[in-house]
């Protein structure tokens, strides 16, 4: 084959392991089939598997860009690789042992007929063979052995004729080939063919590939129990130590994180699961969930190099810790390591373990001429066996975790059911809130405003409800601030900016000038997101909402931009038309000014101030003074004023003396459907 052609061979076959690795679902077949290529082209060695290893792991990086799980893609296909080579090398071998048992077989055949000829025959091929060759007894008596063998197992001819082929190998390998080989010797069997090692005198381990057949003296049966004579069997050994190293090295990388060294989640949740397999009633398993406190400001001062060292070090040290009882360390990614302690002896146990281990993260550690100290926050889960499975102890461990470093860092917290049930319901709402929103489970309903005295209806405010299959009717307070954390608020918003624009669209259309102004509050991440004002206006041209029709809120902080200055969405939402009205006014006084000039419509209090005036006899001195406060800055600035949480009639004609004309809440009437809006405003005029 030229070297033009090989090339092109390459050069199609990395395009085919590129295309693998962005659509795994071809990966192994492709992998696999480079790996037999690899062979057909007469690449069969271990160090050109090993160099064409090499050769993929640093280009297939570059040919294909960062991309979420890259590297473990990468890694899953350069292992199907090295199988694909296996493979074919092991069917090329086997090939080549029927060519060379054939050729023993007719050499011994031809024997009895032509003595001479057949004897040099066999003895070029026994001589001259890359592969070990073993005649040998059926008890697995070695009677004569070529070069090749001697090499293989690193000994003499004199030391091999004489021992059984069991004596050549360790105890657990030859106790694993004793029944084929009893097997074959019967006549059960006429091949068997099995993976072997041997350590030598060195302590080194040989890793061969045994192919053995049995050869038949006679086609007339023995006349003891009916089956053919056997005279003797042929065996064939090949050394695979090189290929198999490579092998295991691929196995590790799969299964062990190339920075630490440490077990990744891979090997992590097989192991989990070994361990959750209740060989006992009383079976109990421990898991504790590490977090360094401080590590990314160590990362961003000293540097990433620094960093890796720092992790490295405390993965040792949790590692060796580990090891003396049994358990299992991890790295979960970053700065998140995981100790697994099967057989657990209960939580006393399983938390001396951990103060051991907390200890050792806390000794200084000297990196880069820098003495660094670094604690650590530990969710701790320790249960029976029973009624456990992988992914609940870890989700408990890590809600446990999180409470720990919310408790205040440098600690560990045992997971407690009850204390633990709020933490495992926002855990399982934030999993289930996008396929929740795909499966339209979330519904708007409307919250009104109205003048006071008089009761007419000014405006309604959107009110975004969750119908959860298994928990019922949320309220936004129990889901809105699981998405902000989560970044599905933006997605969320633009949902119900678009369901509430085509409520308020058939209002108008029904109603006319009578329609409502519909409100909609914008978390402060939404209102910063930047495509915003681009899906503002698509919303209001698809649904045919006029702008001055819709109403925006927005909290005071993000009106303004690190430098205390308005954010340009504020003056581009005016310019649309658009209602805007501050939520939480006057909670920096600071910028009481600078809301002059944003032109806002009106401001909105709510809160223990607002709650104070629905006490039986009226709010106290100082309730009263910051409402009075916050009215008279509004008027001065020439904002209206809503007031939100009031829930009764008392409350609102008391607001009212003190300049609040607007109420929201109670007091203002119960949450209605879109469809009940009419019926409304019908009642208001």
């Amino acid at each position: 084959m030229s070297r033009v052609e090989v090339v092109d061979l390459l050069d199609a076959a990395l395009g085919r392991l590129v295309d693998a690795v962005v659509l795994p679902v071809s990966a192994r077949r492709a992998g696999e089939q480079l790996g037999s290529d690899l062979v057909g082209w007469h690449f069969r060695t271990p160090a050109a598997l090993e160099r064409s290893v090499r050769l993929l792991s640093a280009r297939l990086p570059e040919l294909i860009g960062e991309s979420p799980g890259r590297d473990s893609r990468i890694a899953d296909v350069l292992a199907t690789v090295a199988g694909g080579f296996a493979t074919a090398v092991h069917e090329s071998t086997l090939h080549q042992q029927d060519v060379i048992q054939q050729a023993v077989l007719r050499a011994r055949d031809e024997a009895e007929r032509e003595l001479g000829a057949s004897e040099a025959r066999f003895r070029a091929v026994f001589s001259d063979s890359a592969l070990g060759i073993a005649i040998g007894a059926l008890d697995g008596t070695i009677e004569d052995a070529n070069d090749a063998m001697v090499r293989i197992f690193r000994t003499t001819l004199d030391d091999l004729v004489g021992r059984t082929v069991f004596d050549l190998l360790d105890p657990e390998w030859a106790a694993a080939i004793r029944p084929a080989c009893a097997d074959l010797a019967h006549g059960t069997i006429d091949r068997l063919g099995e993976v072997t090692r041997t350590t030598t005198e060195d302590g080194s381990h040989v890793w061969t590939q045994l192919s053995a057949s049995l050869v038949r003296r006679s086609s007339g049966p023995d006349e003891a129990d009916g089956r053919r004579g056997s005279d003797y069997v042929v065996m064939l050994w090949e050394d695979i130590t090189e290929r198999h190293m490579l092998q295991e090295q691929l196995r590790r990388q799969a299964t062990h994180d190339p920075l630490t060294g440490l077990a990744n989640r891979t090997l992590l949740t097989l192991r989990l699961q070994d361990a959750l397999t209740g060989t006992h009633d009383e079976r109990r398993v421990g898991l504790c969930y590490f977090d360094l406190d401080g590590f990314k400001a160590i990362n961003d001062s000293l540097g990433h190099p620094i960093g890796d060292d720092l992790l490295r070090a405390t993965a040792q040290r949790l590692q060796a810790t580990a090891a003396e009882v049994g358990a299992l360390a991890a790295r979960m990614g970053g700065d998140e390591f995981v100790v697994l302690v099967p057989d657990s002896a209960g939580p006393p146990a399983v938390l001396e373990l951990v103060e051991t281990l907390l200890r050792e993260v806390l000794s200084p550690v000297r990196l880069g001429g820098h003495e660094l100290t670094v604690s650590a926050s530990v969710g701790v889960v320790e249960r029976p066996v029973a009624r456990t499975d992988a992914g609940e102890l870890l989700r408990d461990a890590d809600i446990t975790l999180y409470r720990a470093k919310g408790e205040g860092k440098a600690q560990w917290v045992l997971f407690e059911s009850d204390v633990d049930e709020a933490s495992r319901r926002r855990f399982r709402l934030s999993a289930t809130m996008p396929a929740a929103l795909d499966d339209d489970e979330f519904y708007v309903e409307y919250r009104q405003a109205r003048h006071h005295p008089g009761g007419e209806l000014v405006a309604v405010e959107a009110d975004v409800r969750w119908d959860h299959p298994e928990l019922g009717e949320l309220c936004s307070t129990e889901f809105l601030p699981l998405a902000q954390e989560t970044g599905l608020v933006v997605r969320l918003g633009n949902w119900a900016l678009r369901q509430i624009c085509t409520h308020a669209f058939g209002w108008q259309q029904r109603l006319g000038d009578e329609a409502p102004t519909v409100a909609v509050t914008l978390s402060e991440r939404h209102f910063r997101d930047p495509g915003l004002v681009g899906g503002l206006r698509s919303v209001l041209a698809d649904t045919g909402l006029r702008p001055d029709k819709l109403c925006v809120v927005v909290p005071e902080s993000v009106l303004f931009d690190e430098d205390d200055d308005p954010v340009d969405t504020v003056e581009i939402l005016q310019g649309l038309g658009i209602t805007l009205v501050v939520d939480g006014f006057g909670g920096d006084l600071r910028r009481l000014p600078r809301l002059r000039e944003l032109r806002m419509n009106a401001v909105k209090i709510s809160g223990p101030y607002v709650a104070g005036y629905a006490a039986e006899h009226g709010p106290d001195p100082l309730d009263e003074h910051v409402v009075r406060s916050l009215v008279r800055a509004a008027e001065l600035l020439g904002f209206s004023v809503v007031a939100d949480g009031v829930d009764d009639e008392a409350q609102a004609a008391r607001l009212a003396s003190d300049g609040v004309r607007i109420v929201q809440g109670e007091a203002a009437g119960s949450r209605v459907s879109a469809m009940e809006i009419e019926l409304a405003v019908a009642a208001a005029c």
